[in-house]
């Protein structure tokens, strides 16, 4: 059972139909027995993240290397479908898709019985069957103040009836959070039947339930403050090895579900066709281990993947697209060594955010937003995509991403302009001047003026840097980076303690409310890292929740954006093209739009 995709995304679907099927699809056969066996040497995929991880305790983390860890240990009720495009929603751990009632404010789930989490000493040597009672304790940890989950905010939109108080009382009392306290939101009808009612219509709480993991209380109370470092779920993959920021190393969960390769690519997509037949039957996880290098620096990540020590390369290296392609398609010398390349517009977006509360760049005074929309008029973005990103880009007018409901691809906004004529404009107007004639502006009151941005230290931060910095050079505006690792950057942004970072991020799911939450009070320190708080934004947003899909809630798309816009707490980047490359054993890869979860559809072959 599968929910039908919408018609509306189907542009994000550009360049899944292919004329004709690619030869590396009929290069050999898939194994006559259908599991995947057949060899003795174990399956092993080999590939680099650009930053390191946080952690692996899916309620605490939002960055997407986590996450991508996380997405293969622990499941959801619901999935995506691996092949077709734009997307379409499938069971997970569910029987089927659930039984929705009361003008979508309740939903049934029947989950499927025999599913087992990973053995581990917590539960003193038996096996552990998922229930529904497991959905309901991880629901309520993105509610226990104790986790700060960046999670939380997302979850409470939904209005899952009982939680907001439950939480309220633990933040009233001081007193640990009621794990045993039944709410009304969510029941445990029987052992594999769960129900959760909202307090409100919500059309898409479909789409949480694409990434609601479940988590074990036994594992998390034995754990305690080290949970990050025990994920024990029920995926297809289990954490075998793990040094911080330098290696993860991930092997097949032997006690995995009988689960087989099926998909439901669209007509017209010739090479997920082929996929299809190719693996149809196919015993999932076809491949047995994953060994993941954290390698933050491009140049020793491009020569890894080119020497053989990496089988895939995701996202070629802004610095390394003129090796890589030749007007758009494979360079030659690539492809007469077996290389297959895959080209796709992301969605996501590159974005700087400002710290809201910070007294230099924060507030919402006439002369706190021109500041910000000077620095956003004054960001040279097409020589960031010329330079930077090798035109590996569109520029962004807002901050909703290509593929996701919302997003207007004919949309033209002030933040797609450069403009440093009106930017120093805007500054003289507003006070930020140069007094003592020293070449920099002060601040309106007269005191020095220095923007602090974060940074990384890898190639391609450095050249957006050097950018940035003659940009606002230009515009008299003292600038000081503070370098650090990516992850550091991120928990100083979450806590507030920063002034500026530049950072990318990608959607999450297919509606593009959630991004919009970066402006959402409720979100503030978690999918808000600005700290923007503006009532008028949030009753826009609260609409935008319960409103079905249609010209009314596009139109409160449109009214978000110009708030955001107007208000700048973002200056919005570029939408990035991403090319991935991979030797000729990997068969199966396609970048998801919207999920983490990849690893158990690609083979790699001997």
């Amino acid at each position: 059972m599968t929910l039908t995709r919408r018609d509306l995304l189907a542009g994000a679907a550009a360049g899944a139909g292919l004329t004709g099927t690619p030869d590396w699809l009929h290069a050999a056969p898939a194994r006559p027995d259908g599991d995947g066996g057949g060899s003795s040497a174990p399956k092993v995929l080999r590939y680099a993240f650009p930053a390191a991880e946080t952690g692996f305790d899916p309620v605490q983390l939002s960055d997407v290397y986590s996450l991508t860890i996380t997405a293969h240990v622990f499941e959801s009720p619901l999935d995506y479908d691996p092949l077709a495009r734009p997307f379409l929603i499938r069971p997970g751990t569910a029987l089927a898709l659930p039984e929705i009632a009361d003008d979508h404010r309740s939903f049934t789930l029947k989950l499927r019985p025999g599913i087992l989490f990973h053995d581990d000493p917590a539960f003193k040597g038996r096996a552990r069957e998922l229930v529904a009672e497991d959905y309901i304790y991880t629901i309520k940890r993105f509610y226990d103040p104790a986790t700060k989950s960046p999670g939380h905010s997302s979850l409470e939109e939904q209005g899952i009836i009982g939680l907001r108080e439950l939480r309220e009382a633990a933040l009233k009392s001081k007193q640990p959070f009621d794990y045993d306290r039944p709410v009304e939101g969510l029941t445990a009808i029987d052992r594999h039947t769960l129900r959760i009612r909202l307090r409100e219509p919500r059309p898409r709480f479909l789409y949480t339930l694409t990434g609601l993991p479940a988590m074990a209380r036994e594992v998390v109370e034995a754990y305690g403050d080290r949970i990050m470092e025990h994920p024990i779920g029920t995926g297809p993959f289990r954490l075998a090895e793990w040094r911080r920021s330098s290696r993860i190393v991930m092997e097949r969960f032997t006690g995995y579900r009988d689960l087989r390769y099926d998909a439901q690519p669209n007509p017209d997509d010739a090479e997920g066709q082929a996929l299809l037949a190719r693996f149809k039957g196919r015993r999932l996880p076809m491949i047995d281990r994953v060994e993941i290098a954290i390698i933050e620096e491009a140049q020793p990540r491009w020569l890894a993947f080119l020497n053989g020590e990496q089988d895939l390369l995701e996202r070629v290296p802004a610095d390394y697209i003129p090796q890589a392609l030749v007007k758009g398609e494979l360079a030659p010398h690539l492809a007469k060594k077996g290389i297959r390349h895959s080209r796709v517009a992301a969605s996501d977006v590159t974005l700087t955010v400002f710290n809201m509360e910070d007294p230099v760049v924060g507030g919402l005074t006439p002369e706190q937003v021109a500041l910000r929309r000077a620095i956003c008029l004054g960001l040279d973005i097409p020589r960031e995509i010329r330079l930077g990103r090798r035109g590996e880009a569109i520029p962004a007018q807002a901050g909703i991403t290509p593929g996701t409901y919302g997003f207007d691809p004919l949309l033209r906004t002030e933040q797609g302009r450069f403009d440093p004529a009106r930017a120093r404009a805007l500054l003289d107007t507003w006070g930020w001047r140069d007094r003592d004639g020293d070449g920099w502006r002060e601040r309106p009151d007269g005191t020095k003026l220095t923007l602090v941005m974060l940074s990384q230290s890898d190639q391609t931060s450095r050249q957006l840097d050097e950018i940035y910095k003659k940009n606002m050079d230009a515009l008299g505006l003292r600038v000081e980076l503070k370098v650090g690792q990516w992850s550091e950057n991120l928990k100083s942004t979450r806590s507030g303690k920063f002034m500026m970072w530049r950072v990318g991020s990608s959607a999450g799911s297919p509606d593009g409310q959630g991004a919009l939450e970066r402006g959402y009070s409720a979100s503030v320190g978690k999918g808000n890292l600005a700290r923007f708080v503006l009532p008028a934004f949030d009753r826009v947003y609260d609409r935008l929740t319960a409103l079905p899909d249609g010209p009314e809630r596009l139109e409160a798309f449109r009214e978000a954006n110009r708030l955001m816009l107007a208000y700048a707490p973002y200056r919005y980047h570029v939408h990035r093209m991403v090319t991935d490359l991979m030797h000729r054993q990997v068969v199966g890869y396609r970048r998801p739009p919207f999920w983490l979860n990849w690893w158990s559809t690609v083979d790699v072959e001997a």
